[in-house]
């Protein structure tokens, strides 16, 4: 694999670089095709991507039946995928599209396109279908396997592969998870003839409203905006301790804005960050796990999510708005810590910031890419404020980012009063056109990863398994809801490894999601669905650092020259606040801004309205950073000075009263839960105040007079 050489460049000729490092460096991870130019490959791949990207444009505009646009999605997906994706990574099949590439490419196309052209016909003849329906539907299950296998890696193919074995052979599982078992026709048509499988949900709200925020994305990278990003993070963070890793963690989260993939985000951002973080002293594994931490964290950030937040919104018949509102705390709190673990990192290693001709000057580079933020603060507006539909919201945001490329050019030649050439005039269409291709390829795995995901969620449906699931995580946990979260915990850890977040989220969601709705009410514990959902969600981001598989781990290990398993634990441990916080927004859904209806007894609360007030939703935010601060402080061992067993633990302490204060406040008799707050935020001054003590008496200790 080709890694990123270090050498003595300025952040300005590392740019000069980055794209095409970290182009390279996401294909060879991903085990892409890559064709020059000068290749007829390179022109077909472009064209197709490129009609893809303008369909899913006109569907917004004239929208079309939904199961006909999910099967041209789907065509779409299938087409690139065998193109793009080799049958296996030798240098053989590597470097051109073979004959029985075409071949697979053409069965994809026609299967996948089959529900489509044949749409009325199959409609009408509901569980009554023909031969051909059967044929078609087995082939094209068999070809969105492989398509799985080559795009994503065996993990979900093997995942698809166990549920159809177990829709199968029913009759012959054993007692607890035995069924009637589904013939070879009624499994075909229910898995691609309906609407409940492959052609599902899922699929749907990647036709639907994933693609348009992904081509935002690509659109928005290709505009310059991911570059812009670095650079603005760099120019305000890059002269304090640890400032590359600082401006990490701050780039990971812009980027994140546009890209929906751990790997991606990882690779954009790490071919500036990592390089730089090992220059002002951080080891390879550190440098390497900050970035890690940072880039699946990205899926954390609102608006896209990982390409979550949609499905989130389309599973539980929620605005997409209401998911965004809800999943923002938690996401913030999250990185701010994050930013304050690296601050601490960078404490204990006695760093310094980076040297200032390294260091972009503030002002200008702010006012450089100021228009970059136009379209998205223009994207929040339309959602948030005037709730249009995330479709019609993106669409708008996509016809203003197109815009502005297109004068963005011309406008800093007149700025700099250059002459407008022909090419100057040209070069924003051009970015436009590159921006709707990447955004097409860029879709490839969401789309093949919903598809496959939906057999999960039909085998669901067609075999009761969510039932059976419930009883058989019941009976391990004997019903105590602290085993059945951590249950829930491994399996998404454990399934996660491998999958793309959107997959993770959709097999969990329709597995365990509503395991942990049931048997908490079971145990007398209400929970919103919105809270059992971002539970399972949070947990299969994590998989993507997570040993021994973490493919964004093996990413930054590339680029860091290091130990890629070395890096993902480290990155875990990063991570460990994370994990925490799933536990503390299912147990207290205020740091979701939901409240029950009844305050004193959330057990036997009716209901849950949304937190609206200001200065609730500022104390409920600041008390999570001072909890979740007080956590980083416990697991990195180290405040002001490196902290004892004793301070270490009580930080610890801290935690739950600022996370937890309702319970804390039954638990403890407490007059109001704002108690807790204070005495969390007391034990943490008090904290404070022996950490300075203890610092004095370093400085004015003879050994540290003599260093």
């Amino acid at each position: 694999m080709k890694i990123y050489e270090e050498t003595p460049h300025t952040l300005q000729e590392l740019e000069k670089e980055q794209l095409v490092e970290s182009e390279a460096l996401v294909t060879e991870l991903e085990g892409q095709r890559v064709f020059g130019s000068e290749h007829y490959e390179f022109w077909m791949i472009s064209a197709i991507a490129l009609v893809w990207s303008l369909f899913q444009l006109y569907i917004v505009v004239e929208p079309i039946n939904s199961t006909i646009a999910r099967s041209i999605h789907l065509s779409f997906a299938l087409s690139l995928a065998f193109m793009i994706y080799p049958m296996v990574r030798k240098t053989y099949f590597l470097k051109k599209i073979r004959w029985f590439g075409y071949m697979f490419t053409a069965i994809g196309v026609g299967t996948a396109s089959y529900i489509s052209v044949f749409y009325e016909e199959i409609s009408n003849r509901p569980g009554d279908y023909i031969a051909l329906d059967i044929v078609v539907a087995l082939i094209g299950i068999v070809i969105l396997l492989e398509a799985g296998r080559r795009v994503l890696g065996i993990a979900l193919t093997i995942i698809a592969l166990i549920f159809l074995s177990y829709d199968v052979l029913g009759p012959y599982m054993p007692e607890l998870i035995i069924h009637k078992g589904a013939s070879l026709n009624k499994l075909a048509g229910h898995m691609f003839l309906t609407t409940e499988g492959i052609f599902g949900v899922p699929l749907g709200v990647s036709t639907g409203f994933v693609f348009l925020f992904v081509l935002f994305g690509s659109l928005l990278d290709k505009a310059g905006a991911g570059e812009y990003f670095i650079n603005l993070a760099f120019s305000l963070l890059g002269k304090y301790r640890g400032g590359p890793a600082k401006a990490s963690v701050v780039a990971s989260g812009f980027t994140g804005i546009m890209s929906g993939s751990s790997i991606a985000n990882t690779v954009t951002t790490g071919t500036f960050t990592i390089p730089l973080m090992k220059r002002t002293g951080f080891s390879p594994e550190q440098a390497g796990a900050v970035e890690v931490a940072a880039s699946t964290n990205g899926q954390l950030m609102p608006p896209v999510m990982g390409a979550a937040a949609f499905i989130i919104a389309e599973f539980l018949g929620m605005s997409y708005t209401d998911v965004i509102y809800a999943a923002f705390i938690p996401a913030f709190v999250s990185y701010f810590a994050l930013f304050y673990i690296v601050h601490l990192e960078a404490l204990k290693l006695g760093l310094k910031g980076m040297n200032k001709d390294e260091i972009p000057p503030k002002l200008e580079t702010f006012l450089k890419g100021l228009h970059y933020l136009v379209p998205i603060f223009f994207l929040m507006y339309t959602l948030i404020v005037l709730r249009e539909s995330a479709a019609s919201a993106a669409f708008n945001a996509i016809m203003l980012l197109m815009l502005l490329m297109v004068v963005q050019h011309p406008f800093r030649a007149i700025l700099a009063k250059q002459k407008i050439t022909r090419d100057i005039m040209l070069s924003g269409f051009v970015d436009i056109l590159a921006g709707m291709i990447a955004g097409a390829k860029n879709m490839i795995p969401i789309a093949i990863a919903t598809a496959l995901a939906g057999i999960v969620v039909g085998s669901i449906t067609l075999t009761g398994l969510g039932q059976v699931f419930l009883e058989v995580i019941e009976t391990l946990s004997g019903g105590n809801i602290f085993v059945i979260l951590l249950l829930t915990a491994l399996v998404s850890l454990i399934l996660g490894m491998g999958l793309p977040t959107t997959a993770n989220y959709i097999v969990m969601a329709s597995l365990t999601a509503p395991v942990i709705m049931e048997l908490s009410m079971d145990n007398g514990y209400f929970v919103p669905a919105i809270a059992a959902h971002l539970f399972v969600f949070y947990f299969g981001i994590l998989a993507d650092d997570t040993p021994p598989v973490g493919l964004a781990a093996y990413a930054a290990a590339g680029i860091a020259k290091a130990d890629p398993i070395k890096t993902g634990i480290q990155g875990f441990k990063y991570d460990i606040r994370t994990a925490i916080l799933p536990f503390m927004f299912f147990f207290n859904p205020e740091l979701l801004l939901i409240s029950s209806v009844d305050h004193l007894n959330p057990s036997d609360a009716a209901g849950w309205v949304w937190i609206t007030n200001p200065f609730e939703m500022v104390i409920i935010f600041v008390t999570a950073f001072i909890g979740m601060s007080a956590f980083a402080c416990f697991t990195q061992g180290y405040f002001i000075t490196r902290t004892n067993i004793i301070e270490r633990f009580t930080f610890l302490i801290v935690v739950p009263f600022m996370f937890l204060p309702k319970i804390m406040e039954t638990y403890l008799h407490l007059p109001s839960h704002y108690i807790s707050y204070a005495i969390g935020i007391a034990v943490f001054a008090g904290i404070y105040m022996i950490q300075k003590a203890k610092e004095r008496n370093l400085k004015a200790s003879p050994l540290e007079a003599d260093v």
